[in-house]
């Protein structure tokens, strides 16, 4: 009994070996090439960029550069309160980036809001773009974002599919 998919003469199993192998190589490569597409809004934003000096130091992590460019990047951080008015650019922004993509919300703003329950505000990214990660606070302290990411490199290397791709994302009704 073989692989499925394996060649026909392929009865050690050697196929699904290799392909499992290779899977884990491309997990590994996924997980330290996350390029984050920073998306500062507010206060967090300054908790966001403080991930990348020295004393977080997130390029041991391979996301050192925040890209300015949808198209080269695969992990949007949304850090602060959302808008209304700025809600349907993070959606266009986040359908533009690279598969697979991932997405961080990153304060008690971003994930439920926070304190600012009103017409202007957003509920929750969630409602927009599926979010893999959320990391709480008001604002979170770098050393969140940095486990926040730890945590999505872990899922990463799981194998699990990110929320965009039917992951654990349940969108509201």
């Amino acid at each position: 009994m073989g692989v499925i998919g394996a060649p026909a003469g392929d009865r050690a199993g050697t196929y699904g070996v290799l392909l499992g192998k290779l899977n884990a190589a491309v997990g590994v490569a996924q997980r330290f090439s996350v390029w984050p597409l920073g998306f500062g809004l507010a206060c967090c934003a300054i908790e966001m960029m403080a991930t990348v000096t020295n004393r977080m130091d997130l390029s041991r992590f391979g996301g050192e550069v925040f890209r300015a460019s949808p198209r080269q990047a695969d992990l949007m951080i949304v850090a602060g309160r959302v808008s209304l008015k700025m809600a349907p650019v993070i959606q266009r922004l986040y359908e533009q980036m690279a598969e697979p993509r991932y997405a961080i919300a990153m304060g008690a703003c971003a994930s439920c809001g926070g304190p600012f329950d009103n017409y202007a505000i957003v509920q929750g990214v969630d409602s927009y773009v599926p979010v893999d990660v959320y990391v709480p606070g008001c604002p979170p302290r770098p050393e969140m974002l940095l486990n926040g990411i730890l945590m999505l490199h872990e899922k990463i290397m799981r194998g699990e599919r990110p929320a965009s791709q039917g992951g654990v994302y349940v969108p509201e009704a």
